[in-house]
């Protein structure tokens, strides 16, 4: 049995897969700020997991943890994880050497990736390719090949979130204006709709179906920051599909459906887009999914080297 842990900033999602690749068990409970309640959190659900499948620490082949930050190469230590409150933690140390399993992290968002790749990967026409947007607090992306994570010479594959698509477009955190994490990302629209919400985006959505003129400029440059990421993707790394995930895609056919017209009005306009078929590539991971638990646990029975990558 393997253990994946997708521990994010508000929650954490753990699960049981089995040898066959099938989830068995899944637990999410509240995450918690700093390094010693994520470490706790994940041996409380350890114990939590084995006992719910009815076996004990000792029979778990490997763990996997996804988390947002940092991953040292080769290692199971995470850093610069600020939205937990981690400056870095050794998981080796903290969850390995407590348990005596093998323990091995990677960035949240590329554990999402293999998780998304073994859960949709093999549909038909896939061609072995695949890219993961995350479409979150920020943006960025993972490349998968035949179940494998490409990560790049320097471990930036994916970093899309700070290609600028419009140098007059809104400004960015990163100093550039029009990058596609600027119009998409959810951090950035919230900032800019400015209003009191609990949940900004779907707020702005909202009004724009009231016909309000900010909302309704904020609506379509998301979806133009989507497209034109889906567009960077397929173009520059080749991949067969686009599985769109994060928490903005909540939103489903809602924002799914504008960023499709955006693909097909590009369509129209040339000959040579339309023949890419963009629009017919993209797909959203459905609401819940365990793909970045999935993937952490897929991740932790690898022995690939891990590399440090970053997400903005």
């Amino acid at each position: 049995m393997r253990l994946g842990f997708d521990v994010g900033g508000t929650k954490t999602d753990a699960v049981v897969v089995a040898p066959g690749g099938e989830i068995v068990a899944r637990i999410r409970r509240p995450t918690g700020w700093g390094p010693g309640v994520v470490v706790s959190t994940i041996l409380d659900l350890v114990a939590e997991l084995t006992d719910t499948v009815g076996i004990a620490s000792s029979d778990v082949e490997s763990i996997g943890i996804g988390m947002p930050g940092q991953v040292a190469p080769g290692s199971a230590v995470i850093t610069h994880a600020v939205n937990l409150g981690v400056d870095e933690l050794d998981l080796g140390a903290a969850i390995g050497a407590v348990l005596g399993v093998p323990v091995r992290a990677e960035n949240d968002v590329k554990a999402a990736a293999v998780g998304a790749y073994a859960l949709h990967g093999n549909d038909p026409g896939s061609a072995g390719t695949m890219a993961y947007l995350n479409l979150g607090t920020g943006i960025a992306a993972g490349f998968v090949k035949d179940g494998k994570l490409w990560r790049g010479a320097r471990g930036t594959a994916g970093e899309v979130g700070h290609i600028s698509v419009d140098p007059h477009g809104p400004l960015c955190k990163c100093g550039q204006h029009g990058c596609i994490e600027a119009f998409c990302g959810g951090g950035a629209i919230a900032e800019r709709w400015g209003r009191e919400a609990l949940l900004p985006v779907l707020d702005m959505f909202d009004a724009a179906d009231a016909g309000d003129s900010e909302a309704l400029a904020l609506r379509g440059g998301l979806a133009y920051g989507v497209a034109s990421a889906i567009r960077v993707i397929i173009l520059s790394g080749g991949v067969e599909s686009v599985v769109l995930g994060g928490g903005v895609t909540a939103l489903g056919d809602r924002m799914l459906s504008l960023v499709i017209d955006d693909l097909n009005a590009s369509a129209a306009a040339s000959p040579f887009m339309r023949s890419l078929q963009l629009a017919e590539r993209v797909s959203l991971l459905p609401p819940g999914s365990p793909a970045a638990a999935l993937g952490a646990a897929l991740v932790g029975a690898t022995t690939t080297e891990q590399e440090a990558v970053v997400h903005g």
